[in-house]
């Protein structure tokens, strides 16, 4: 049941006997051919399965006896479609490069499209590998900062206590050293040129004016300042200190005109010393 090849034979022979152009609309020309050949034949392939299908479904209407024998027959023939080798539709040269042709621009269509899809995926993956090679860079710098931190740690905290206490020993006695020394260049800048009074009238008539009297045991100003910082230290909360009769006044009243001590806005009689922080 081998399908007729009259069309097949007479596209053939029309395209053997026509001459192959040299210019675009022939080869345009020449595929549309092609596709026409391969059309038929496929058209003519179908009507051929058709056929047997028809065939088959007569079988299942007919007597027991012909739907046998027709089983048979056909079962004889299938086995010999399936013992044939394939053949192309059309031998055809011309038929066959033209329609290669066409499929290979096509296929090389595609394959230019994922070229560039590949191209662009790989510049993407070569910017993301950038940026992780200069964060692995920038981590692995932490990381050895961090490292050599905990080895100098590390390296600290093996010695001793005890050589610890000394040394913190040491520096909170040459802090004590340094503030001993400072209150003695104070204390002896302070008697030197802010003496107390002369208890005896001795100078001016101005200074005369000013002593007390000799019973009075006023203070120093160093011994002054001493008391107003002594107090703001021990009670921030209440720094202000009462002024008796062992302050003397032109020391009080030039440390509030220099800023340097404070009034209590409620009573005349009590100082602070000045918040210089």
């Amino acid at each position: 049941m081998s399908p007729a090849p009259s069309k097949q034979t007479e596209m053939e022979q029309d395209s053997q006997s026509s001459s192959p152009s040299s210019s675009d609309a022939g080869c345009n020309v020449n595929v549309m051919a092609a596709k026409a050949v391969l059309v038929e034949e496929c058209e003519e392939q179908f009507g051929v399965l058709q056929k047997l299908q028809n065939e088959i479904i007569l079988a299942d209407t007919e007597a027991d006896d012909e739907a046998v024998n027709r089983l048979i027959a056909i079962t004889s023939e299938l086995e010999q479609w399936q013992e044939m080798e394939p053949k192309l539709l059309t031998t055809n040269p011309e038929v066959l490069v033209a329609v290669g042709k066409e499929e290979l621009q096509r296929l090389n269509s595609q394959l230019k499209m994922v070229l560039s899809y590949s191209q662009t995926k790989l510049d993407a993956q070569k910017k993301i590998l950038k940026r992780e090679q200069t964060w692995q860079a920038e981590k692995k710098e932490a990381l050895n900062a961090v490292s050599e931190k905990i080895t100098r740690l590390r390296h600290e905290n093996e010695k001793s206590e005890h050589s610890i206490l000394q040394d913190m020993k040491r520096k909170i006695n040459n802090l004590k050293d340094y503030h001993s020394s400072l209150m003695e260049i104070l204390s002896d800048m302070l008697a030197e040129h802010f003496p107390l009074p002369d208890p005896l009238g001795n100078g001016t008539k101005k200074k005369r004016a000013a002593a007390y009297d000799a019973e009075i045991n006023l203070i120093s100003l160093s011994e002054i300042i001493e008391r107003l910082t002594n107090k703001t230290l021990e009670t921030p909360h209440d720094p202000y200190v009462a002024t008796d009769d062992t302050f003397w006044p032109p020391y009080t009243e030039m440390l509030l005109r220099n800023g340097i001590a404070i009034r209590h806005p409620e009573d005349c009689n009590k100082i602070r010393l000045e918040m210089f922080f």
